[in-house]
Order: C-alpha cells, then structure tokens, then sequence
C-alpha cells in the first residue's frame, strides 16, 4: 500500500491493497486511434495540416502507435498518412485502417503504413441487418483481406465490429478461422456501442485468450462513460494494446481518452506507460481548436477550469496549504498534466478567504468588517448574474462601497493583475 501519494499526486491506497491489487502485462501499449475513429465523430473534422501537426504532437508524447487514417475515405486522407509515415514512422508505428476490401489493404500497404486494423462486422445482428451479409460472407472477407495484409508484410490487427455483443463463440470461431486461413498478429475486442460493464470485461478478456494465442487489443467507446473502467480492468485480464483518443473524441459519446487511462493508470495502480503527461493539455487544446470539439470546463485531466477554486471552504484549504501541499486538494498536481495552474474566483459559494487572497493580489488592505460587506455584495451579485465576479467588478465593487478610491487600483490594472496568477 505504497506509492499512492507522491509530490504529484495523492491517491487512495486501497487501490494497491494486497486483497484487490490488479496485476498488469509487462508492456501496454497505446494505439491512438483520434486521426481515424475521431474523425467518425458528428463535426469533427481534420485538414491535412492538423493532422500531420496532431500526429507529430502525439509522437512526441510517447504515445506508441497511431492509427493514422483510412486512406479509402480521401484523397487528402492518403496525403496525410504518408506525409505522417514519412515524419513520425521512424518513431512510432503508423497504422491505416482498413475494410475488408483487398483494394483498402493494398492501399494501406501503399502509402508505407507499418500496420493495418481490419474492420468486419462480428454480430450476426449487424452482419445480417446492418450489411445484409451472411456469416459466410463475413468469414470469407475477413480471410481474403488479412491474407493479403500478411502477404504485404503489413502487421495486421483483425478487429471484428460490435464484438461486444455477438454470440462469443462465433467471434472466437471468426478469429481462429483468421488466423488459420488467412492473418492475424492481433485480435482486437470490440465493444462498438460502449455497453460492456467493468465488472463482464475480465471475464469476457479471459475466455478469448483461453482460445486465441495471440496479442488482445481493445477498443472500447464511451456512451456510459465506463471505457477508462473498462479498459483498466481489460488490461488486468491481460489485454496488452488499449485503443484511446485525445480527449474522447470518437463515434458518437467517443473512445476510451488516453489522458484519464495514463493517468489513471500510474497514479491510482503505479503502471508507467511511458507518455508525457505534462502535454495532455496542450495537445488537448489544439485538439478543441482544429476538430473543432468543445470539451467541458470541468472535464477530467483536460478540463480548463478543474483547477479553479470558488468555494470558500476550499479557497480557505488553499490558503492554508499553498502550493507545496496541493494534492490536500487535488489528486494531482497542475504541472503533471500540463494545466497553468490554480485560480480562486469570487461567486455565491466564495468566503472569505476567496476575498482575501483577492484583496491581498491586488494590493488592498481592507478591515474584516469591509471585508464582510464585500463579500455579501459578491455572494448577492453572483446570485443575480449566476456566474463569476471578474476582476474589474471587484475594484467597482470595492470603490461602490467607499473602501478604495485612495488606493489607486483601477479596473483595467485589476484584470491584468489577475490574469497574470
């Protein structure tokens, strides 16, 4: 029950408890899928510029292989993978994806791609309704493509769609088929529409790698935002490669974010994959720029505003610990995932201590009973705006109550002071 609490990070230590403690491969790798899968996203959409950028950006992240697009969809699709392959595919494994069309795998043979994933349905719900296949056509395609994968010397991913909810024994009997008659250097657990709870992923892990002697891959989607879950515990039945995007991004709800699993993964289990955190959110950033994808203020690892303080119960914690103790605050600290910092604002739930590291930023020595009536005025004016006091209002405020003419803190030079925390 070690290593939970660190200078960056302050976790529980049941996690690492003897009685629950989960046991990891040796190696896990992530297989970014955002320039592909992200794109699959309603709006979200990448020039070739952003994605070459985006590509470089995660490649100097550490993370270990991208799924670098599917060069059937455009031809500026194939521009940028092969740009990207040429840039990054000295460092990193560039994949493509692929249906299971010969003329998409010779395609991604083409553009210098290291490896393949291979898309066929694997539900016979989706085979039959969806595609109006039969299994026997599935089947059929599945070996002519990933033969032809093999043959090129591409590495080969065979990812059967909506895994997750086909009959188990037909995707085992669907991978072993691949894998005899045709290739496999990976078999890939899909759970397409993210309806896999935590607590089936390690039993529904274990069955296939009883049967399949290959590398497990999953690729999990988030519409119960359980894929960081369920990712975790597939990797602790021996998975080894876990499908992520930056932030989510993804079909529909989106995919397992690499952030919140690395994260998660070294801070609450102390498995190091190797990724700089301090980029999450930077890359982050540029991602909400160029897809575009709007991200919640209060979203986990990658959240503008996670950092931010109001209540006055925690503004009073902060003035207490300082910036040495932190994580009495915060499970980690701002500079490991990259984010500038804390700030404490004024609104309804501010107390004293919010007014008080205010006054004391911008030079103001008040009384406690100044300070008092300041601070209804803000809990007042944040009750009728339902929402923030900026800087500029504070000085007004301030000067509306006759407690700073003389003190020669104007609006504008409030903002700056402010701002510059």
């Amino acid at each position: 029950m070690t290593g939970h609490k660190t200078r960056d990070w302050f976790t529980s230590p049941w996690n690492r408890c003897s009685d629950v403690a989960l046991t990891f491969p040796p190696k896990i790798m992530l297989h970014d899928v955002s320039l592909r899968d992200g794109e699959q996203q309603a709006g979200v959409s990448f020039k070739k510029d952003e994605k070459i950028r985006l590509a470089e950006m995660l490649a100097e992240a550490g993370v270990h292989r991208l799924e670098a697009g599917m060069p059937a969809v455009h031809p500026e699709d194939e521009a940028a993978l092969r740009e990207i392959v040429r840039r990054v595919g000295q460092h990193i494994e560039v994949f493509a994806f692929a249906r299971c069309i010969v003329e998409d795998i010779r395609k991604a043979a083409d553009v210098g791609a290291s490896g393949v994933t291979i898309e066929i349905p694997a539900s016979e719900h989706i085979v039959q309704k969806a595609y109006g296949w039969s299994l026997e056509k599935a089947l059929d395609l599945s070996i002519e493509a990933s033969a032809l994968a093999g043959e090129l010397g591409l590495r080969t991913v065979f990812f059967p769609i909506d895994s997750s909810r086909a009959d188990i024994d037909w995707v085992i009997n669907l991978f072993e088929q691949v894998i005899r008659h045709g290739h496999a250097d990976a078999v890939t657990l899909v759970d397409t529409f993210g309806v896999l709870g935590p607590h089936a992923v390690g039993s529904y892990v274990r069955r296939i790698k009883e049967r399949i002697n290959k590398p497990l891959e999953v690729h999990f989607h988030d519409d119960f935002r359980l894929s960081v879950a369920n990712t975790i515990m597939a990797l602790a039945a021996g998975a080894e490669v876990a499908h992520t995007t930056v932030s989510a991004i993804g079909e529909r709800a989106g995919n397992t974010p690499y952030e919140d699993l690395t994260l998660a993964l070294l801070t609450l289990y102390g498995v190091d994959l190797g990724i700089d955190t301090t980029k999450f959110h930077s890359i982050s950033r540029y991602v909400q720029q160029v897809a575009p994808h709007r991200v919640p203020t209060n979203r986990s690892v990658v959240g503008d505003r996670i950092f931010d303080i109001t209540s006055g119960i925690i503004a009073g914690w902060y003035e207490q610990c300082g910036e040495e103790d932190l994580t009495e605050l915060f499970p980690y600290r701002p500079e490991l995932v990259g984010h500038p910092g804390v700030e404490v604002l004024l609104g309804k739930m501010s107390g004293l201590a919010n007014v008080d590291i205010w006054c004391r930023r911008l030079g103001l020595d008040l009384t406690e009973d100044e300070r008092q009536v300041l601070l209804s005025r803000i809990k007042d004016r944040g009750y009728e705006r339902k929402g923030l006091i900026e800087p500029g209002e504070f000085i007004r405020l301030v000067e509306e109550l006759g407690f700073g003419r003389s003190r020669g803190v104007s609006p504008s030079k409030a903002s700056r002071v402010i701002a510059s925390r």
